[in-house]
């Protein structure tokens, strides 16, 4: 009775041991702080002007150091499976330079023009893979905000004629789209990981649209457009399992 006994218990501690190996030191509730380098790219930055003159612009690319907040919970459902929710939050805004934008014809061209993209907001899963107990990699899917504001051009230059001024106020929006990435955390001491990830975001187009006060060109004069935003982040931070 004393050998069945001890045997029961040898196997009760063994599956605890098993089970305690499986689980992943990244289940839980996280905090995390992440920079590195964000790419935009801007195009169709084409304005109408007045309603019936379309003024050209090339496509901008313009980036810099982020730097983004973090939460969020990590469920296991299963050995060395893991599903997360999350958020993060971007708090330092991104500008272009300036460019213009040039009718058909070549007479007239509105200079001063730029796009801030600021108060980036993600929600997403994360499904992971637990490679070792303090190991994980893991996809990133789901829902992305952007702020995006249309600095209109300052200036209306006219070969032969000259420069004269522009006051279309600036206009703000934010818009929609997803985030899809991919990323690797490994524990470094106690509940503190280091991790790298790689992200993607596309957003819908917002429509700008501002009449010139006062309409110093034409009356009721008037500039839309319509641009396209996408986005690249590689990021490294430190973070931490609670």
């Amino acid at each position: 009775m004393k050998k069945i006994f001890s045997a029961l218990i040898a196997a009760s501690l063994t599956g605890v041991g098993i089970q305690a190996q499986a689980q992943s030191a990244f289940e839980g509730f996280y905090g995390q702080l992440a920079t590195g380098y964000e790419s935009n790219q801007a195009s169709n930055l084409d304005m109408t002007f007045s309603s019936d003159q379309r003024l050209n612009a090339s496509n901008q690319t313009f980036g810099g150091v982020p730097l983004i907040f973090g939460l969020g919970y990590n469920f296991s459902i299963g050995s060395k499976w893991l599903i997360g929710i999350g958020a993060d939050y971007s708090a330092l805004s991104q500008t272009s330079s300036n460019y213009s934008a040039v009718n058909q014809d070549g007479i007239r061209s509105f200079d001063g023009s730029s796009l801030k993209a600021s108060n980036r907001f993600n929600i997403f899963i994360t499904p992971g893979y637990a490679i070792e107990e303090n190991k994980l990699i893991y996809l990133k899917a789901g829902y992305s905000s952007l702020n995006l504001t249309q600095n209109y051009p300052n200036i209306n230059n006219i070969p032969g004629l000259g420069q004269f001024p522009l006051t279309y106020e600036d206009q703000s929006k934010t818009v929609s789209g997803y985030v899809v990435g991919l990323g690797y955390k490994q524990i470094i001491e106690g509940g503190i990981y280091v991790f790298a990830e790689a992200n993607y975001m596309s957003y819908a187009k917002p429509s700008f649209s501002r009449s010139l006060s006062p309409a110093i060109i034409d009356a009721d004069s008037s500039l839309t457009s319509q641009p396209s935003v996408n986005s690249y982040q590689v990021l490294v931070g430190v973070g931490y399992k609670f």
